[in-house]
């Protein structure tokens, strides 16, 4: 059991707290099951997380021959990017601080 591939994705526009919601529910499923489970997600982070596996497949397929019916999300994890420093305008002339959070979102696949 090696480690088949993996596929990262830095400095996405989303929230880390957002995209983490999507990859606990992928980790550990076949990647058949998470593509499939992926499709019918409703969330943003979906259609990222959805090519994200697509291309550490394609990189599995590169490296090594593997059987893909046999590879796993075995491992997914996502950390804070930097954040984008932005302003809101106020009443009275005041203006309150946002950030606009990014992502940095690993997926690595293994075959069973």
């Amino acid at each position: 059991m090696s480690e088949a591939s993996r596929a990262v994705l830095k400095g996405v526009r989303i929230t880390p707290r957002k995209a983490r919601l999507v990859v606990d529910m992928v980790r550990g499923k076949p990647v058949q099951y998470a593509l499939d489970l992926l499709k019918l997600t409703n969330k943003k982070a979906a259609p990222i997380l959805f090519k994200m596996i697509e291309s550490a497949i394609a990189n599995a397929q590169v490296k090594s021959t593997v059987d893909v019916d046999r590879l796993i999300v075995s491992e997914g994890f996502v950390n804070g990017g930097t954040s984008l420093k932005r302003w809101l305008p106020r009443a009275q002339g005041r203006a309150t601080p946002i950030q606009k959070r990014t992502s940095h979102i690993t997926i690595k696949l293994k075959e069973i």
